[in-house]
């Protein structure tokens, strides 16, 4: 007869990310205490210095506890949660236990994803270790509505008390406009909320041996000069690579008008003529492959400590897209394989992920060329950094009717400002330019692409 002492905890620890990863930070737990978690759920959010990555948890089981407070930073090997497996109790009643175990069910169907302990049933927690919700029940009126956790954490880093806010959501639900609202509030009367004492969310105890602590919030500087916002995740690793490469390499720009106008009007009869739309992100990272086929020396990178610059035979190229969490760089890999269509369908999907927060490592990394199409911010021209530990980058500004020579004749045309951001070790201003000029050709004559195809 199986026996609840059948049952045994597992701790589950944040594992290795990838790509030399050492630390993560949490952002929102997707189970509590007292859930029954399948083998691969996604059970925790976290955000590293790559991406926003969910967590899958190897066992299947109970969540007895759970580590760490939304905004903790964790290292790797730090433990995430503990999951109760193993034979249930032989002797559960009729209405089930609630503490269903994979591969045992209950009298009564999963409402849904997760599975809870039934009301009035305690949840587990392992000896000594507390469960590390912050939204967990308190002896005097329970938890404040929060439409988010993200929203909760907005609040404690800037010392708001939520329980001296009236939510304008539904049944008082407190929304991100409230406490924005707040906060602006608090700016207009001259004073800096400070973090109260008693908070109405304290932080999850944890085992000492994680060391981590709660992520810092933003600090009003010295003198009331401004606010202090720490360099981290996405945000941090940006501004390392950046620095990185205003150090190391010692690049230059060069840049050229042109006239799109053709390549607009290609565009518009490819897409006339049915199928898939072409973007016109896709038609320019044509051009780019075409273009580093011609000049591979743009395609490569720098060993230094061999002294050596390395042409790379394959283009992975990454394209700047702007996100909430900051610049992203995502990577459309073996890009100089693929056609115009194949190229819109990579860039609608890693564009799709990194709005969503959901790009992996891998698809931040290995890139060997970087197209920065800076127009959609409607500026003309830029002279981008490159992003180490690339060769070059080229910025494309946006396109707008201007006055133009076409045909000897003044005439109003589509022009676009073209720039190309090089390092000066790869090559000198000559294949850069001609590079460049390549470029500039076949915007003006997508006919001249048909060479290459």
């Amino acid at each position: 007869m199986a026996r609840a002492s059948d049952m045994h905890s597992l701790e589950f620890r944040l594992p290795d990310l990838g790509e030399g990863l050492t630390e993560a930070e949490i952002v929102r737990w997707l189970v509590e205490v007292g859930d029954l978690v399948s083998v691969d759920q996604p059970v925790v959010e976290v955000e590293t210095a790559k991406a926003m990555v969910e967590v899958p948890c190897p066992y299947g089981g109970v969540v007895t506890a759970r580590f760490g407070e939304e905004g903790t930073e964790l290292p790797v090997g730090a433990p995430l949660i503990t999951v109760a497996v193993g034979t249930p109790a032989a002797d559960a009643g009729s209405e089930g236990s609630g503490n269903v175990l994979v591969g045992y069910g209950t009298s009564e169907a999963p409402a849904g994803r997760r599975r809870r302990v039934r009301p009035g049933q305690p949840a587990p927690t392992a000896p000594g270790e507390t469960n590390g919700r912050a939204d967990a029940p308190r002896a005097a009126d329970g938890p404040v509505p929060v439409i988010s956790p993200l929203v909760r954490r907005l609040a404690r880093q800037n010392g708001l008390n939520l329980r001296d806010m009236t939510g304008s959501g539904p049944d008082g639900l407190i929304l991100r406009a409230d406490v924005e609202y707040a906060l602006r509030a608090a700016e207009a009367r001259g004073r800096t909320a400070q973090p109260q004492t008693g908070m109405a969310e304290p932080p999850a105890e944890a085992p000492t041996r994680v060391t981590s602590a709660p992520a810092p919030a933003p600090v009003a500087a010295a003198g009331g000069a401004g606010l202090r916002v720490p360099l981290k995740g996405v945000r941090g690793a940006v501004a390392d690579k950046l620095s990185r490469s205003r150090r190391e390499i010692p690049d230059a720009t060069c840049w050229v008008d042109a006239d799109a106008t053709e390549l607009m009007r290609a565009r518009t009869a490819m897409n006339a003529a049915g199928g898939a739309k072409i973007s016109l992100l896709a038609l320019l990272a044509r051009i780019c492959t075409a273009a580093l086929a011609r000049f591979p020396e743009l395609n490569s990178t720098v060993d230094m400590e061999a002294r050596e610059v390395v042409q790379l035979d394959q283009v992975h190229l990454g394209f700047a897209a702007q996100t909430e969490r900051g610049l992203v760089v995502p990577v459309v890999r073996d890009a100089h394989t693929r056609d115009a269509e194949a190229l819109t369908a990579e860039f609608a999907r890693l564009t799709e992920a990194a709005r969503a927060g959901r790009l992996t490592p891998a698809d931040l990394t290995g890139g060997t060329f970087t197209l920065n199409n800076y127009g959609v911010f409607g500026v003309d021209g830029s002279t981008p950094i490159i992003n180490h530990p690339e060769a070059a980058m080229l910025g494309v500004g946006r396109i707008v009717p201007k006055p133009w020579v076409h045909e000897g004749e003044l005439a109003v045309r589509q022009v676009v400002q073209l720039s190309l951001t090089f390092d000066h070790r790869v090559c000198d201003g000559g294949t850069a330019g001609g590079f460049l000029r390549y470029v500039a050709d076949c915007v003006e004559q997508p006919a001249v692409l048909l060479r290459t195809l």
